[in-house]
């Protein structure tokens, strides 16, 4: 099981949004760089790099940032936010990002899927699959589409391997995983996923590990780490055991 920090971005700064809500901003860190080198040296396996400015805005922004965080963070970095163009995957995996995830534009155009593993291959693509009630919610979390398995199946057809898998209602407000949600999702698509939002405490890497679902193969964690309420060394140890 891989213990995955995320450092979401907003005007430089390392931020968490209540339900994806722009204006339910809490800010966590003015030095995005020094909070990887502290995840990377307490043992994690990959960082989550989300563009929030990007995803609201369509096209990416921190560009330097995202790309000193790539060279110098220690870890492997999959970045999202924006992507939503071969052209703009091309750009951050050649800025040193080892994965790219993209959502509102897979969802959109999955001939952009097929298109992107093609070029870099399915291990550098993650589709972000984030859902509210069960549908897929795009342009960052502002519309609200079709049944997220559905949506799911197209891109394992269309080459995805991988996705990542965010309650939005469990998202930044410290309610525990939806973990029942991402099993079932990775089941009916056949994808290795990832699960994203509400992760709280050492309770859902438990959780994780017991839930019976091999491809379930991760989990993203961000504000229970920038509070304090998440060991990342002890979760760590857990999941590598």
């Amino acid at each position: 099981m891989l213990i995955v920090p995320s450092i979401d971005l907003l005007e430089g700064q390392v931020v968490r949004l209540a339900q994806g809500e722009r204006s339910r901003r809490t800010v966590y860190a003015a030095d995005p760089l020094a909070l990887a080198r502290r995840y990377a040296e307490a043992g994690a396996d990959w960082l989550h790099v989300v563009d929030l400015e990007g995803a609201f805005a369509g096209e990416p922004r921190h560009e330097e940032l995202i790309g000193r965080l790539c060279a110098e963070a220690g870890l492997p970095v999959q970045v999202g936010g924006g992507i939503r163009t071969l052209a703009t995957a091309r750009r951050r995996l050649a800025a040193g990002a080892t994965r790219v995830v993209l959502g509102t534009a897979l969802v959109e155009d999955p001939e952009l899927a097929r298109a992107v593993v093609e070029e870099f291959g399915a291990e550098r693509v993650v589709a972000a699959l984030d859902a509210k009630d069960g549908r897929i919610a795009i342009r960052g979390w502002t519309e609200v589409g079709a049944l997220v398995e559905e949506v799911g199946l197209r891109l394992r057809e269309a080459g995805v391997i991988r996705a990542l898998h965010t309650d939005v209602a469990r998202d930044g407000v410290g309610l525990g995983a939806n973990i029942g949600a991402t099993a079932r999702l990775a089941r009916a698509c056949g994808m290795h996923t990832i699960i994203s939002g509400g992760v709280a405490s050492l309770e859902d890497v438990h959780r994780a590990l017991a839930c019976g679902e091999p491809l379930v193969e991760g989990l993203i964690v961000g504000r229970a780490l920038y509070e304090g309420r998440f060991d990342l060394p002890e979760a760590c140890r857990l999941a590598h055991a």
